[in-house]
């Protein structure tokens, strides 16, 4: 098939996927119950939230493991999202200072029939992902370089914005409402079509990339799988309460990670396996590790 990408080449959007793939790559290693544990879940939303959606406990534990994971994959894709430009015809993804600038020595439109040559940059995921502390340094970031650059517009581009829109950001300083008509926020798409000259550019990505991400999988430079061992771990913990039912022990061993030293908790498991010991998170994590071999005491 013909390749229809005008403003980037198959083999610069393979080298980009490739480099995307490769940081999810760095986040793939396997979770075990440490791991899983190391921020210490909330064990009675993992409860409520088992009974109230009627998962089992594979489901929902898997389902934490990718939340986890999801949290440093959204770097990653944000990644994807700013240097993909390093590859468009008159952009520039610089180290520090701005997210993406764009030169065109024609001129820059903008929708009040301003023309300018330069446009600096901020990209952001959402619409809604900037606090307001954030969001007015990102305003007077904007406003300084106007200042310092009458020939310029900053703009600041949402991946997932409300609507495709290009618009003069307004927002709050010190209590007053202020706006610039060369201070914008601006949709992915439309910002695709200021520096292609393709309204429909950013579709036409999106039209290429599931194509590209298999090409490049099935070129032998994917991931990984990971082998998760949590699951298998907390069954070995619940070993620990054998006069409870199966899911009453599964529970108890979910309650542990977060209320191991709780009254009550602390007692549960010792006349089983270690009495009169407390059961530490360590000494869980080892149980659950080691499936139950000799454990290093602490």
């Amino acid at each position: 098939m013909d390749w229809e990408l005008t403003f980037i080449t198959k083999e610069d959007l393979k080298t980009h996927v490739r480099a995307t793939i490769s940081k999810y790559g760095e986040k793939l290693n396997s979770f075990d119950l440490k791991k899983f544990n190391s921020n210490l879940i909330d064990p009675i939303k993992f409860i409520f939230d088992k009974s109230v959606y009627h998962v089992t406990w594979e489901e929902i534990i898997n389902s934490e493991v990718i939340r986890q994971r999801d949290k440093s994959n959204t770097n990653d894709i944000g990644y994807f999202h700013q240097n993909i430009f390093d590859y468009f015809a008159g952009c520039n993804v610089p180290d520090k200072g701005w997210d993406v600038i764009y030169q065109n020595p024609k001129g820059v439109i903008l929708p009040d029939g301003d023309v300018v040559s330069k446009v600096f940059v901020e990209v952001k995921n959402k619409h809604n992902t900037m606090n307001s502390a954030a969001s007015s340094k990102t305003y007077m970031k904007m406003q300084n370089q106007l200042l310092a650059d009458d020939d310029c517009a900053c703009l600041l581009v949402e991946v997932i914005a409300k609507k495709s829109q290009n618009i003069k950001w307004e927002t709050t300083l010190d209590g007053d409402k202020v706006g610039h008509k060369r201070i914008r926020r601006v949709s992915m798409d439309q910002f695709y079509g200021i520096v292609t000259g393709d309204e429909n550019a950013f579709y036409k990505l999106c039209m290429s990339l599931p194509g590209i991400i298999t090409e490049v999988v099935d070129e032998g430079d994917s991931v990984e799988i990971p082998e998760d061992t949590v699951i298998a771990e907390l069954r070995k913990v619940s070993e620990l309460y054998k006069d409870m039912p199966c899911d009453l022990a599964m529970a108890m061993a979910v309650y542990m990670l977060g209320f191991s030293t709780y009254s009550g908790f602390s007692e549960s498991a010792s006349t089983f396996e270690y009495e009169n010991e407390p059961m530490t998170l360590n000494r869980i994590y080892e149980y659950g590790k080691y499936m139950g071999e000799d454990v290093k005491r602490n």
